[in-house]
C-alpha cells in the first residue's frame, strides 16, 4: 500500500486488513484500529516535547485500546509512523477515488 525508508503498510484482502511493518515488529490492523493508531501517532504533539526543557527521556508510549499492540517510540520514529500513516491513508483516498472514477464512467 505504501512504504518509506522506516517501513511499510500491506493490505490484505483476504483478511480484511491492513500490516504494518514498523520499528522491528509487524502488526495487524483492522481498519478501525489503524484509525486508532493514526488518531493517537497525530495527537502526540511533537513541537511541545522537542521544545520541552526536562531531562525527561524523549519517548512516547502509543497504546490504542482494544488492540493487541503497543508502541514505545523515540520522537523521529514517531514523525517517521506519521509520515507512513499520512501516506497510506493518502493512497486509501486515492484508491476510493480511482474506483469512483471507473465505476462511473463504467456504470
Amino acid at each position: 500500500m505504501f512504504s518509506t525508508n522506516a517501513g511499510a503498510v500491506y493490505q490484505c484482502d483476504a483478511e480484511r486488513c491492513w500490516y504494518i511493518d514498523f520499528a522491528g515488529k509487524v502488526a495487524r490492523f483492522d481498519y478501525r484500529c489503524l484509525l486508532k493508531l493514526k488518531k493517537a501517532v497525530y495527537n502526540v504533539d511533537i513541537e511541545a516535547k522537542l521544545l520541552e526543557t526536562t531531562k525527561d527521556p524523549d519517548v512516547e508510549i502509543i497504546f490504542i485500546c482494544a488492540c493487541d499492540h503497543c508502541y514505545i517510540l523515540s520522537l523521529l520514529q514517531i514523525i517517521a509512523l506519521k509520515e507512513l500513516l499520512e501516506g497510506t491513508f493518502v493512497m486509501l483516498q486515492l484508491n476510493s477515488i480511482l474506483q469512483d472514477r471507473l465505476y462511473r464512467v463504467v456504470g
